[in-house]
């Protein structure tokens, strides 16, 4: 038999999650190699032999997606597997027409083959856009389980940026983890906050074993939420699937890959950041998702904003700076702290680009479109050091930081800094509170207030 030789084109996430559910250990296909896109510092690695398992003793190479049309030709490439998200329909069918021009089928895995069955109850937080507000939305979540009484486990969409080797599960209960795992600003954005809430989360490189991991956690699970990445679908079959939108991008729930499939999965839709959206964006929206899930709930929601000291925005130039993703591939044009600087009275928001050193001047140069604001980027040392040197370059009276962590406790500020904060709040009915209440009646796993008090 002649096995079909598989390209996998990647972000350091899902194409790793693709690979081991439906192509390792598999004798009808050789993967020959991944490409890596979207993530700095990733490339000219290999997946090791002791994920990539028994049919891969040497593990398999990892190259840049820009030489595509070449390694399909060289390689006698037969299926190009595309496993990232967040993408336009538009961008995705350019690399779908450079893919069949090279002579390889263009594949797109669904759920079916990729979604693993936990022993748990689930529930998993998807959305359209990356930050359309799913980090606050699985905060909120955990803290209403956790006040039912539950032992909550969260496992969060893959960020693994390091050794693969050393990150297949990883395991985060306390902030000094974040060390111990040598974490990202990105990934640290994502951990720090359910650490802090008290719950246990998980994530790594091998999705089976990671479950697993989380299902018999030394310090207990009744429920496992899953914390989605950017606009991607789940790696595990979800007993209640949340998808939140975004007034601010009303439209893009039709137009990005795989974020129409996060949405038409949905059995609740949250609409986010109605406090801060136009009221004929919200209402198209609404019509949006009446027509692509007319039978999901559908739940309104703000997530307000507060800083730790409005004095250092008010009457002064600031420099902000937002989650990396929102502003890279997840394309706004604001964030938390663009809001904040806005209802705290700053006189003007700086432009950082005149300061930009190093990796920082790359990122602007790939996304043009980031305009006057600072994207958090530290997936490693010298992105760490080019963020530190420009916002200590910028000719600022103050810096706002809008990343959900505290940015100052990782790089030298040396300017007054606030932090933002916001956090998920329904408003009306049906609430989110309300659909997690049925959700664990249905799931028989309502805890009685004696259990809690003891």
């Amino acid at each position: 038999m002649i096995k079909k030789r598989i390209l996998i084109m990647g972000a350091a996430g899902r194409d790793f999650h693709n690979f081991n559910t439906v192509y390792r250990n598999n004798e009808n296909f050789e993967v020959v190699a991944f490409t890596a896109a979207q993530i700095p510092n990733i490339l000219n690695r290999k997946y090791p032999a002791s994920l990539a398992g028994k049919l891969y003793a040497d593990g398999i190479p990892i190259y840049d997606e820009k030489d595509l049309k070449e390694l399909i030709v060289d390689l006698k490439i037969d299926d190009v597997v595309f496993s990232y998200s967040d993408i336009s329909y538009n961008n995705l069918m350019h690399k779908s027409a450079l893919v069949n021009t090279a002579g390889a089928n263009f594949v797109l895995l669904g759920r079916k083959e990729t979604s693993i069955k936990s022993t748990k109850p689930m529930i998993s937080v998807g959305a359209t856009r990356t930050g359309c507000g799913k980090s606050q939305t699985a905060r909120r979540l955990i803290e209403i389980l956790i006040e039912n009484g539950l032992k909550v486990v969260a496992i969060r969409h893959p960020m693994p940026y390091g050794d693969l080797e050393a990150q297949r599960v990883q395991r985060y209960a306390e902030l000094d983890d974040l060390k111990k795992y040598d974490c990202t600003i990105e990934e640290m954005e994502e951990y720090e906050p359910h650490i802090v809430r008290g719950n246990v989360i998980y994530a790594g490189v091998d999705y089976e074993d990671i479950v697993r991991a989380a299902e018999n956690d030394p310090d207990g699970c009744d429920i496992i939420v899953w914390d989605g990445g950017n606009n991607d679908f789940p790696f595990y079959v979800p007993d209640l699937h949340l998808t939140v939108t975004d007034p601010h991008r009303a439209g893009h729930g039709t137009k990005y890959y795989p974020g129409e499939v996060t949405l038409k999965m949905a059995d609740a839709v949250i609409i986010n950041k109605i406090d801060s959206a136009h009221p004929k964006d919200i209402d198209k929206l609404r019509k949006v998702i009446n027509k692509m899930v007319p039978d999901a709930v559908v739940v309104d929601a703000a997530s307000p904003i507060s800083v730790a000291d409005p004095s250092v925005i008010r009457n002064k130039k600031v420099l902000v700076v937002e989650d990396g993703p929102t502003l890279t591939h997840g394309g706004m044009k604001l964030g938390a702290g663009t809001l904040a600087a806005e209802k705290f009275g700053a006189s003007e928001i700086v432009d950082p680009r005149p300061y930009l050193v190093g990796q920082l001047k790359d990122t602007f140069e790939t996304y043009p479109k980031i305009g006057k604001l600072l994207p958090a980027m530290g997936y490693g040392d010298d992105q760490l050091r080019d963020l530190e040197v420009t916002i200590n370059s910028c000719d600022c009276d103050a810096v706002v930081i809008g990343t959900p962590i505290d940015l100052s406790r990782i790089i030298n500020i040396r300017k007054p800094s606030t932090r933002v904060f916001y956090n998920l709040q329904s408003i009306g009915e049906p609430s989110l509170e309300q659909i997690v209440e049925e959700f664990l009646v249905k799931q028989n796993l309502q805890v009685s207030l004696e259990e809690v008090v003891h």
